[in-house]
């Protein structure tokens, strides 16, 4: 075992949350503000000189706005810096050929600014660990005459002590659509095994099957997502009979059903980084999912109808790679991030592109080869091609049964585990 030292991210709840949530929100709805300003300042300078202003040309030039000043001006500079990311992503997109990319849009819900993420960096921002206190520091303009900061009471999980980090580097207030959350971004120092092999394994995430494994070697896994959406079945019919939806009752059940979404993206990555170490995998190839909220033809949301807007926005793809990814790393395997493109519609065996082949949501039947497979399990070795190639597509020869008789893993919910599917009990 190697000593590594590594960026965590602990999420934390927000202990005094009725106190401090109107303060919150006063920043949250400023750095939406500020990234519009920002975003029309660059569609301005565009129109002029066909030219977007980095991120240093940017803050200088926004430094004397009013809203620069409603945050603090290490949070200001994120915000900025943030939209240029997002520019920068656009511009790799379109470099890479996707002509349907669009630049990025303005945050707006109808006439209200969303709460935008706040990210106090080290001038920003004062811990105290011993009392479970932060200080967040208020832009000037929204000191008052008796109080320049926004002083949170946290509550870490039990197995997290911020005393015993390398250092906090940044703290993020983040809105989850009910309250405030604090993520504190730490250097630690961890163990780190050896890789367990040199075997590669993609993994495609979805909405009906949340994960469809292929390996190298010739097998398949299912991980169908029936226990949540049972979940959001019950909380929903049980919270529509609350009196309202802000009420003691409705926000203890919406806590209820957030704590289950948390325990089976935190199992589930385990198992998966486990079943790695067991098949010998020291490469997961995961596909990026960044932008599948957003519409190819304007800025706004994308329309999948009504049951599946609300599987796709309570889609938590991004907060789940995050945990693969530092799960995966304590075992020594790494994880790639890659592109999505055509891997849904092209045949994993011979490469034929071509959108009728995927028969229905779950098959996928090949024109030219005549390969039969499992969709998301086709598309999960397409991805984990893209970081070593099959044999089949080397001109090697292997067997491709496997791709349309996954093994299905599911939730027991008695065991708090996976089980294959004849194994589960509930």
């Amino acid at each position: 075992m190697a000593k590594q030292v590594v960026t965590r991210t602990y999420t934390v709840s927000i202990k005094n949350q009725q106190q401090v949530s109107d303060d919150l929100d006063s920043l949250g709805f400023t750095a939406s503000k500020l990234w519009n300003v920002g975003r029309w300042t660059c569609s301005r300078v565009w129109d002029e000189i066909d030219y977007i202003p980095e991120h240093d040309e940017l803050t200088a030039y926004l430094k004397s706005h009013e809203r620069y000043d409603d945050l603090h001006s290490q949070s200001s500079q994120r915000v900025l810096q943030e939209l240029a990311e997002a520019f920068n992503g656009w511009y790799g997109k379109r470099r890479n050929g996707d002509t349907k990319a669009n630049p990025p849009g303005y945050r707006k819900h109808g006439d209200e600014h969303p709460r935008s993420t706040v990210t106090f960096k080290a001038a920003g921002f004062k811990l105290d660990t011993q009392y479970n206190r932060v200080r967040l520091s208020k832009g000037s303009n929204l000191k008052e005459y008796w109080s320049d900061f926004i002083l949170c009471e946290y509550q870490t999980r039990p197995d997290v002590d911020l005393s015993t980090v390398e250092n906090v580097q940044q703290v993020r207030a983040v809105w989850t659509g009910n309250e405030w959350e604090l993520h504190f971004v730490c250097k630690v120092e961890i163990e780190v095994a050896e890789a367990p092999g040199e075997k590669t394994v993609g993994v495609d995430l979805g909405i009906n099957n949340f994960a469809a494994l292929a390996y190298e070697d010739g097998h398949s896994e299912l991980y169908p997502l029936n226990c949540l959406k049972q979940d959001d079945y019950y909380f929903s019919k049980h919270i529509a009979r609350c009196d309202a939806s802000d009420s003691d009752q409705a926000t203890r059940l919406n806590q209820k059903k957030s704590a289950r979404r948390t325990h089976y993206f935190h199992t589930l990555s385990k198992h998966i980084v486990e079943r790695c170490v067991d098949e010998g995998v020291g490469t997961i190839a995961v596909g990026d999912l960044s932008g599948i909220r957003e519409d190819e033809e304007n800025d706004e949301s994308k329309n999948w109808g009504k049951h599946g807007n609300l599987d796709l926005h309570s889609w938590a793809f991004d907060r789940f790679t995050d945990l693969l990814i530092y799960k995966a790393e304590m075992e020594g395997i790494e994880v790639e991030e890659v592109s999505e493109e055509d891997t849904s519609k092209s045949c994993s065996c011979c490469d034929r592109k071509r959108d009728a082949n995927r028969v229905e949501r779950g098959l996928y039947v090949c024109d030219k080869c005549d390969t039969v497979a499992n969709a998301d399990v086709n598309g999960a070795e397409n991805i984990r091609q893209k970081v070593s190639p099959s044999l089949a597509s080397d001109g090697g020869d292997r067997s491709n049964g496997w791709l349309a008789q996954p093994l299905t893993y599911l939730f027991d919910k008695e065991t708090g585990a996976f089980a294959p599917q004849e194994q589960v009990t509930s």
